[in-house]
């Protein structure tokens, strides 16, 4: 899909950035974004009509091609993600400047604060920065447990294990050509429902649901997360076996002691370790139930051999590897 063919017009851009600016908006300057993803996305520089230049970060509904079987909500549920639960300020995010939706193409827009100079934490080695990052999500999730059934709240997505059971039922499927490369994927999947037991037991709170290093910025000390249209309620610890995931040992312990330092309900090591566990076991069937053809690459290896090493050390019967 061409970068540019889902980004409304000059004439539109000016109009809903007005409406939601207030005066006229002068566009100087817009580009595609660098890590446009699941929407369109453009960096538009632009001159307020109090005479102030802004960067901002504009994202489209258009073209959006899949909402993963509900789990991701949208522009529009996005915005109200930034608009309900994040707009505090000990919360560090991009500035959230407004929503429109194009009369025209019936587009939601999400407007929000460009952020020059940050780096994202996936390109960072070491780790100094993820233990900030889970330093943050400890932090954060101990603040949204908290709030996670005030009515404003109310909209977002739940976990609950009609949620997970979608995810199982689906990679089931789409991994049956691969039966005989996978051959203790079923028991698995016939175990899903005690696998996600510490998940369904654990303290639930706001998540972002797809906490992954790609989707952290870093700005100066600042984390600051962005791509919320995946948040839920649902357990802290499935955002950081996001954050966590591809580094190793020595990275995810000191993640683990920086998030236990910040998150006053998660419990003891051990208890967090299983529902570490389980939620990368989550995290698989995620993937795994997204797309058949997802499923039958040979980057899904990654995902099946994390899943049976997580149901392996959660007891599931079959997953245990030849000595």
């Amino acid at each position: 899909m061409p970068r540019t063919c889902c980004r409304p017009e000059r004439r539109a851009l000016i109009a809903g950035l007005s409406a939601i600016l207030g005066g006229t908006v002068t566009v100087l300057a817009r580009e595609p974004h660098e890590y446009w993803s699941t929407h369109p996305a453009e960096v538009v520089t632009c001159r307020s009509g109090s005479g102030a230049t802004l960067r901002l970060l504009c994202k489209y509904s258009g073209g959006a091609d899949s909402l993963a079987h509900g789990h991701r909500g949208g522009v529009a549920y996005e915005s109200e993600v930034y608009r309900r639960v994040l707009a505090f300020p000990e919360v560090s995010t991009p500035r959230y400047h407004g929503t429109h939706v194009d009369p025209a193409t019936g587009w939601a827009w999400l407007v929000l604060e460009y952020l020059d100079d940050c780096l994202r934490l996936e390109m960072t080695a070491g780790d100094a920065a993820h233990t900030r990052a889970a330093r943050w999500l400890g932090a954060f999730h101990a603040a949204h447990e908290r709030l996670a059934g005030d009515p404003s709240h109310a909209f977002l997505s739940r976990y609950d294990e009609k949620y997970y059971a979608g995810w199982v039922g689906r990679a089931r499927r789409f991994a049956r050509p691969l039966e005989g490369k996978v051959p203790w994927f079923a028991a698995v999947c016939d175990a899903a429902g005690d696998l996600f037991e510490p998940l369904l037991s654990a303290p639930h709170a706001v998540i972002h649901g797809e906490f992954y290093p790609k989707n952290v910025l870093l700005l100066n000390r600042r984390v600051i997360p962005v791509d919320w249209e995946s948040a839920a309620i649902g357990p802290g610890e499935i955002d950081l076996a996001a954050l966590l995931e591809g580094w190793g040992e020595r990275v995810s312990r000191a993640c683990v002691t920086a998030y236990l330092r910040t998150r006053e309900s998660a419990g003891d090591r051990a208890a967090i370790g299983r529902r570490l566990d389980a939620a990368r076991a989550y995290l698989c069937f995620r993937w795994l139930g997204d797309r058949p053809e997802w499923t039958a690459k040979e980057g899904a290896r990654f995902h099946f051999d994390t899943l049976r090493a997580s149901a392996a050390r959660l007891g599931v019967p079959g997953t245990e590897k030849a000595s």
